[in-house]
């Protein structure tokens, strides 16, 4: 193979795990709210790789802190200290209820550190009997062995023999439910605070705070999965700060780095010291070059302006969708917060979300699913009003297409 040569969607079959099923298209190059695929056609892009492209494509901000950490250093062992990582763990200090941070390379990674630290106070403040950790059903948590099943829909944890224990799954936004389950031997309630995966639901205000009343009452942490949620999403910089409840773990990743991996677990410092040297690590966490992009990031994504034009965004957004769906009668519900929005389908367009997803592709639209009736948009932050419309009418014309007879 030379360097000249083209990449062809088949070679996906030939040389990748077959754990994916991507799109016939490859892109090639993206500029802020657009991306190009090898033939030079052109999208919209809703989907901001799924939930993670907050300032869009190559935007200048990211551009300069990656290239000006890339001629210094790139990789630090936690060996060494690290600029970078303890520039960005003091802003999210900053700017959440956190005072210690540590970083991860992923959502699924950050989640597993609050995993092991809500067992590990548990453990160590109350005894072994107290490791029972509720979460709720079709809740997503990331794909290690502990939080996918933790996570609520049992089509990715089953198949791989016995799985972690002491795990309770009930219903989100179901009270009677969480006060029958809850006891004192519960260690953790982990929670989206606005569940993506599962189909873009959003908590009763009574609900979430009567989770940390709970907790509060039998002695066990709350742990928010701000993983999809954080970094401005809902137009608060995390989501907790809109529902009025404190965690007092978080897991942050996907749009904290814009694009770059990257994920941290944020929390107290009377839970942080529970963590011992060699308790838990990380060889890439707090990455140079992942950390300096972050950074960049967060001073971006937390200004007043940015935050404002997040919900000023969700109304355009939600507003269109509203006109399609008096036009073509599809949507039971459009619903969501910022810019994690989900559009569910009515029943005469039962389990047709991955048939829009497909045709607003073909139309020049990159769109998601949440679940076969859901389709979820999870645009740039800072996406234009002009692309916003430009999106909105492809995914028209792509409806267009699949209501012809």
């Amino acid at each position: 193979m030379s360097d000249s040569e083209q990449v062809q969607r088949d070679w996906f079959e030939q040389v990748m795990v077959p754990c994916y099923s991507p799109m016939e298209m490859i892109p090639v190059r993206g500029e802020g709210s657009k991306l190009w695929d090898q033939n030079d056609n052109q999208y919209i892009d809703f989907a901001g790789g799924i939930a993670v492209s907050c300032l869009g494509h190559c935007h200048p901000v990211m551009v300069k802190a990656l290239t000006e950490q890339a001629n210094k250093l790139w990789h630090l062992s936690n060996v060494m200290t690290n600029e970078p990582a303890l520039r960005l763990a003091k802003k999210l200090t900053e700017i959440s209820f956190a005072e210690k941070v540590f970083f991860a390379n992923s959502g699924a990674e950050a989640n597993e550190a609050a995993l092991k630290l809500a067992r590990r106070w548990a453990v160590e403040t109350h005894g072994e009997h107290k490791s029972e950790i509720i979460s709720f059903v079709q809740g997503f948590h990331g794909r290690t062995f502990f939080t996918v099943t933790v996570g609520g829909q049992t089509s990715y944890s089953d198949g791989f023999g016995p799985k972690p224990a002491d795990i309770t799954h009930i219903p989100y936004n179901d009270l009677a439910a969480l006060k029958a389950a809850i006891s004192e031997k519960t260690c953790a309630i982990m929670m989206e605070p606005l569940q993506g995966e599962g189909g873009v639901i959003s908590p009763d205000p009574e609900f979430v705070q009567a989770v940390r009343d709970l907790c509060d009452q039998h002695h066990a942490l709350l742990i928010f999965d701000e993983v999809q949620t954080g970094n401005g999403r809902t137009g608060d910089f995390y989501a907790y700060q809109g529902l009025g409840v404190t965690p007092d773990i978080l897991a942050t990743a996907k749009s904290l780095g814009g694009g770059f991996p990257i994920g941290a677990m944020l929390t107290t410092t009377k839970l942080a010291q529970h963590m011992k040297v060699g308790v838990h690590g990380s060889t890439y966490g707090g990455n140079p070059l992942a950390c300096a992009v972050a950074e960049a990031v967060v001073n971006f994504t937390q200004q007043a302006d940015v935050l404002a034009g997040v919900k000023q965004r969700e109304q355009w957004l939600k507003q269109g969708l509203a006109k399609l769906n008096e036009k073509y009668d599809l949507f039971a519900d459009i619903r969501g917060k910022g810019l994690l929005i989900g559009a569910e389908l009515n029943q005469h367009w039962q389990g047709r979300a991955r048939d829009i997803l497909i045709a607003a592709g073909e139309h020049g639209l990159l769109l998601l699913v949440a679940g076969a009736n859901v389709v979820r948009f999870t645009p740039s932050l800072v996406i234009s009003k002009q692309e916003i419309e430009q999106g909105l009418q492809q995914l028209d014309n792509a409806i267009a297409s699949l209501v012809k007879p």
